[in-house]
């Protein structure tokens, strides 16, 4: 089963079930997807859909920053919980160490040492991270590992 029907399905358990947060995020998810779907004219494949999640995740971890600079906690934990229920849809983000031993691995494949290859790096290691952790997360380290 795929992404989209996946959200159409859980959609329609959070009605039975009366979930209303779960049921405005998931109403607010497949809306996306199809404007997504729109925009794009054919159907949606699951790396499609992984990038709306994605997208609407950075908004909600965003808008939490922002809550939280402006002392609206009451609006960031509403966003959280948001958050909570797209992160069930993204792949499960690798940790710290994982993510440096790959970024690791990449440097030394292509054999980087200087700042100057942070786009070669950044273009070897896209793909295999790309969904699986936050891409500010990977430049700082990328940069950090290359002494920049």
């Amino acid at each position: 089963m795929g992404l989209f029907e996946q959200i159409s399905q859980d959609l329609a358990q959070a009605m039975k079930s009366g979930d209303k947060l779960t049921l405005s995020v998931l109403r607010m998810l497949k809306s996306d997807l199809k404007y997504k779907q729109i925009e794009i004219g054919r159907e949606l494949k699951d790396e499609d859909c992984l990038a709306v999640f994605s997208s609407a995740a950075k908004k909600r971890q965003d808008s939490i920053e922002s809550y939280i600079k402006g002392g609206r906690q009451d609006l960031a934990d509403i966003e959280s919980a948001e958050l909570e229920i797209i992160k069930k849809y993204l792949p499960q983000q690798l940790s710290e160490s994982e993510l440096e031993q790959v970024i690791g691995e990449v440097i030394a494949e292509i054999g980087a040492s200087s700042p100057s290859d942070l786009g070669a790096v950044m273009k070897a290691l896209m793909p295999k991270v790309k969904g699986k952790a936050d891409g500010r997360r990977i430049n700082e380290i990328v940069r950090k590992k290359l002494g920049g």
